[in-house]
């Protein structure tokens, strides 16, 4: 078993990374391909099951070298079954059978887990959680995800809702709407979504000046990354931006430590833009 594969996933909006993985979590090959969102996202399994075929072939492989998928997938996740319970943004219809159609495809056996928790759990094993039992992982990107282990076990929640650190209502009264029905959950601030809009409502303003303000004259629009970086450049705007998304993480963080009193909190950034990372 020791020098068997695990193909790992992870299910993305717009591209699913891919990568083999030996039993001690190194990893082997890794590679992305498009997500496709056509035709209520019928495709998605399959594109999948023909990428890992056709890599395997690349490196010379068979698919007995592989013991199994593990898929981080955006969403709740029914652990029993593998149905996806809502996933909009890839075109499936509520409680997608995501574990038994890839399965199919494969021929492989299949684990679904959501993809915040995946990360959570990897952040315990190879990442900066460095092997901490009681661990809060939170993922900063399009929206805010969120994992949390307890004693080296996720917490899941009765329905596989657990963890979702997004939607924490940071702020009580007023606040701006997010995708989930309600007003003023952290992902509307700290998420890159939150971070723009709140750039774009100082730009708005009168005597609006800086580097952020040249950026968005000359491109038409700016991007988390570009905050990001004008932060670095102490541009008083995008430094206004993030004291006010450092005070409202920070203080639902606070409120995540009083309740779990974890080891390590551990915050995941992912600011994209084409050919960008933060």
């Amino acid at each position: 078993m020791q020098d068997k594969w695990i193909v790992g996933v992870d299910l993305g909006g717009t591209t699913t990374k891919l990568a083999f993985i030996n039993m001690d979590g190194d990893i082997i090959h890794k590679w992305e391909i498009k997500t496709d969102n056509s035709d209520e996202g019928k495709n998605i399994t399959i594109n999948i099951a023909k990428s890992i075929d056709q890599k395997l072939e690349e490196v010379e492989m068979t698919k007995h070298k592989l013991v199994g998928i593990g898929m981080g997938a955006p969403g709740p996740v029914n652990y029993d079954t593998g149905v996806i319970l809502n996933a909009v943004n890839l075109g499936w219809r509520d409680s997608f059978p995501l574990r038994d159609l890839l399965e199919t495809e494969t021929s492989l056996p299949v684990y679904i887990d959501n993809d915040a928790n995946c990360a959570a759990l990897g952040e315990m094993w190879k990442g900066a959680g460095n092997g901490a039992k009681d661990l809060v992982c939170v993922t900063l990107g399009t929206g805010i995800g969120g994992g949390v282990i307890i004693n080296g076990e996720i917490v899941k929640g009765v329905n596989g809702a657990g963890g979702e650190i997004g939607h924490i209502t940071a702020i009580p009264i007023g606040g701006s709407q997010c995708n989930c029905g309600k007003k003023g959950c952290i992902e509307t601030i700290a998420s890159a979504t939150g971070i723009v809009r709140q750039a774009n409502e100082e730009l708005l303003k009168e005597g609006a000046c800086g580097e952020l303000k040249e950026i968005l004259h000359q491109s038409g629009a700016i991007t988390a990354k570009d905050v990001m970086d004008c932060v670095s450049n102490r541009d008083p705007l995008a430094e206004k931006v993030m004291e006010n998304v450092s005070f409202y993480l920070g203080f639902v963080l606070a409120g995540i430590a009083n309740t779990l009193n974890p080891e390590k909190i551990v915050l995941g950034v992912v600011f994209q833009e084409p050919g960008k990372y933060c």
